[in-house]
């Protein structure tokens, strides 16, 4: 099967998940990576409230990879379990009004696929850099200096929350004479 649009990898389960996909867009390419990874794993539901208190700076995005000058705030502090924390921190707004599209794009796939969207996570999301795109800018002395955007495209799954299946109980290991005997001396032997 030729796929129309290549990503990275396939879903592990691709009757259980779908893709959405964003080529060349306009937005910082570093301001969408350390968005991605803050919503990356999430449920559906809960990265969309993420993203839009990202936009209304009620919550904060730490900036881990890319932090060069970037300011600190007192609410990275105040991050979800299990992300990574850092002081540097910034409410890229643009970043999370394209990674909201792209999820309402990936939600509606999912409509149509017949999934359960209320038990969809995000489970890849992927952000690489596009080919910069070229302006320039005029300095002193009759100079021309290059001015480039720094465009990127994102690519994300939403997969269906496997439920989790109970181990079945193992049979006791089988010893050798040797390993029981020196099992029964450990425990036997008090004295």
């Amino acid at each position: 099967a030729s796929a129309m649009v290549k990503y990275a990898r396939e879903p592990e389960n691709p009757a259980k998940s779908c893709k959405a996909k964003g080529s060349d867009l306009r937005v910082h390419f570093k301001n969408t990576r350390e968005a991605a990874q803050s919503i990356k794993g999430l449920p559906l539901n809960k990265a969309r409230t993420f993203l839009e208190d990202v936009i209304a700076h009620k919550r904060v995005i730490p900036f881990l990879r890319f932090c060069g000058g970037v300011g600190r705030t007192a609410q990275a502090k105040v991050v979800r379990k299990g992300m990574k924390t850092a002081p540097t921190a910034r409410w890229p707004k643009k970043s999370a009004e394209f990674l909201l599209g792209l999820l309402r794009n990936a939600e509606s796939n999912a409509e149509v696929k017949g999934l359960e969207t209320d038990n969809l996570i995000i489970s890849h999301i992927q952000v690489n850099q596009a080919q910069h795109q070229r302006r320039r800018t005029y300095r002193a002395h009759g100079r021309i200096n290059p001015f480039m955007s720094c465009p990127c495209h994102i690519e994300l799954f939403l997969s269906e929350k496997e439920e989790p299946v109970a181990k079945p109980e193992a049979e006791p290991k089988k010893l050798s004479k040797k390993r029981a005997a020196r099992a029964r001396l450990t425990n036997g032997a008090t004295a």
